[in-house]
């Protein structure tokens, strides 16, 4: 094939050789890819969707055109299934592609490209040419779909090699996750509904039980939405509401202690009533004696005169 069509002296040529030979010594059961017969500048590949991602499980198809002047220049890529990240049949920008030739470097290959366009793929996609952002139950439809059938582009040649590289993907790729995505989506949800409770807590100062620290006072104590919490700070079942700060009522004990100082009140007042008679009638007998005194003295001043 290309001892015939090309030059074996080209760096670029030489360079493409080396990796196609590599790529099938060493097969990926993450990726593959493989030059056109009629051109091995344009390379054919599919990535399997990267783990623990709404693309687990599918398969992605896509074209990379090498320039002339190959590895000292970067590549472009493509691509051609569907999958809610990437546009298809443009060429995407990625700091690895041709977009961005500030940052490639030659010493990197088709196959340091694949492994990271697999690590772009859950990655936001900031408004970059060529991007999309889909939610993840349509992503994650999407690549339940690119497993049926390999995507129709270009000549017969170009999707035999297609076919051949969908059906060798097949073979390693693992099952899509029976995971339903809006399942997903609302544990995500509701995870984030519980951190947002938990900071609703910690704002208004609720104290963890079980960690050597006493009751707030009465006027601050944490009750929950719709039921207040018992008073012992026994802490709030699971599922409940955010908790909020308000003012909780007196304990009956606490009515008791009022109370009683109620009920004596009127007797007290009482005994404080009759001493302050008693000690009354007792300054005025005292006060009548000194004036029954003074009068009788003055009585012998006036006879004596």
């Amino acid at each position: 094939m290309a001892e015939d069509k090309y030059n074996l002296k080209n760096p670029a040529v030489k360079r493409i050789l080396q990796e196609v030979k590599e790529m099938q010594s060493n097969p990926s059961d993450d990726f593959m890819s493989l030059p056109l017969e009629e051109n091995i500048f344009e390379w054919q590949f599919a990535i399997r969707g990267p783990r623990d991602s709404e693309f687990e499980g599918g398969i992605y198809h896509g074209r990379i055109q090498l320039p002339a002047e190959y590895p000292f220049k970067p590549p472009s890529f493509m691509l051609l299934t569907p999958n809610g990240r990437f546009e298809t049949q443009t060429k995407i920008c990625l700091s690895i592609s041709n977009h961005h030739p500030e940052h490639w470097q030659p010493s990197w290959s088709v196959r340091t490209a694949l492994v990271a366009l697999i690590a772009f793929m859950p990655t936001s996609p900031n408004g970059a040419l060529g991007s999309l952002d889909y939610k993840k139950e349509e992503r994650h439809a999407l690549a339940i779909k690119s497993r049926e059938a390999a995507p129709r582009f270009g000549t017969p040649e170009r999707q035999k090699l297609i076919d051949e590289i969908h059906e060798y993907m097949l073979s390693k790729a693992p099952l899509v996750p029976q995971l339903n995505p809006s399942q997903a989506s609302e544990e995500h949800s509701t995870d984030k509904e519980d951190e947002a409770n938990q900071s609703s807590e910690d704002a208004a100062g609720a104290v963890t039980p079980g960690e050597g620290l006493t009751n707030p006072a009465v006027g601050d104590r944490i009750v929950e939405e719709p039921h207040e919490a018992s008073l012992n700070g026994n802490p709030r079942p699971e599922g409940m509401g955010v908790a909020r700060q308000v003012r909780a009522g007196p304990t009956s004990e606490q009515l008791l202690q009022r109370s009683g100082p109620r009920v004596q009140k009127p007797a007290d007042d009482r005994l404080f009533t009759w001493a302050a008679v008693g000690l009354t009638i007792a300054i005025v007998v005292l006060l009548l004696k000194k004036f029954m005194k003074a009068s009788g003295h003055g009585a012998v001043f006036m006879d004596g005169s």
